[in-house]
């Protein structure tokens, strides 16, 4: 099976942190990690190059220190690696960066493409069935379990739904988007590390990509970001209490009655 897998390189933080002047997210300082969604998704690949055999190609575009993701998904077992990096691929929304990423993988000879659910940024969740629609593959979200067919035709998925799960079956080639649940990503080990630098790496600009410069980055994006800001922090609740429980009950319904929740 010949698999793709795109990945995003993420900021590694446990609380958003915003300039409150410009409305955006503050990067410097804050290191960066493969978004584990797309961990996911990577070692979904492996498991099945693994189980049928194939090569699985890591894509990613973004900035010359994206490269270091890619390096991992590569120790980890991923055969050879692709980074679109240009100037002209800054800023791009979520349907840019689709469309730059199609651009390429059209001209590949792929079975499927695993990406994770939503990268943990952004979190939109666009981008995986942006791709698919521009691939004109059938597309499968949320998965937590995929199964081939023997004649490597088809692919099952069970995907998680708001009342539990679907199991959907697609004619190949198609997308996955992976979610918690599929697999426990495996940690590259030291002799995975040293192969990744050795494996095929292949650097694509705006010019080798072949694609009109208006449909790259800011200026294809058809959406743009006016303002980021965190949600208001809740403010604390009430804690009824008492060895009287018909008191503790009366005040409890008192509160409510004021907030107008009855």
């Amino acid at each position: 099976m010949k698999i793709v897998v795109p990945i995003k390189q993420v900021p590694e933080v446990s609380e958003v942190r915003m300039n409150e002047e410009t409305g955006t997210l503050i990067r410097d300082g804050v290191p960066s990690i493969m978004n584990p969604f797309d961990e996911l998704a990577v070692e979904a690949a492996i498991q099945l190059k693994e189980a049928h055999g194939g090569e699985v190609t890591i894509i990613t575009m973004g900035p010359p220190q994206a490269k270091d993701v890619l390096l991992k998904a590569l120790a980890m077992g991923g055969d050879r690696a692709v980074h679109l990096t240009d100037v002209a691929f800054a800023g791009a929304d979520t349907w840019a960066t689709a469309f730059t990423l199609s651009e390429y993988i059209r001209k590949m000879d792929f079975d499927l493409v695993i990406c994770g659910k939503q990268a943990i940024d952004g979190d939109t969740a666009q981008v995986g069935p942006e791709l698919a629609e521009l691939l004109g593959v059938p597309q499968i979200c949320y998965v937590r379990k995929i199964e081939i067919s023997e004649d490597e035709k088809h692919i099952t998925a069970h995907r998680e739904t708001d009342e539990g799960y679907e199991v959907v079956k697609a004619k190949l080639p198609a997308l996955l988007t992976a979610t918690k649940g599929l697999n426990e990503p495996r940690l590259p080990n030291i002799m995975g590390i040293m192969k990744a630098k050795q494996k095929p790496f292949e650097e694509v600009n705006a010019e080798t990509l072949g694609t009109e410069l208006q449909l790259l980055g800011l200026d294809g994006s058809p959406t743009v970001v006016r303002k980021v800001y965190p949600p208001e922090k809740k403010k604390g609740g009430i804690i009824v209490d008492g060895e009287d429980t018909a008191a503790a009950v009366k005040q409890l319904v008192e509160f409510l009655t004021k907030k107008g929740a009855i």
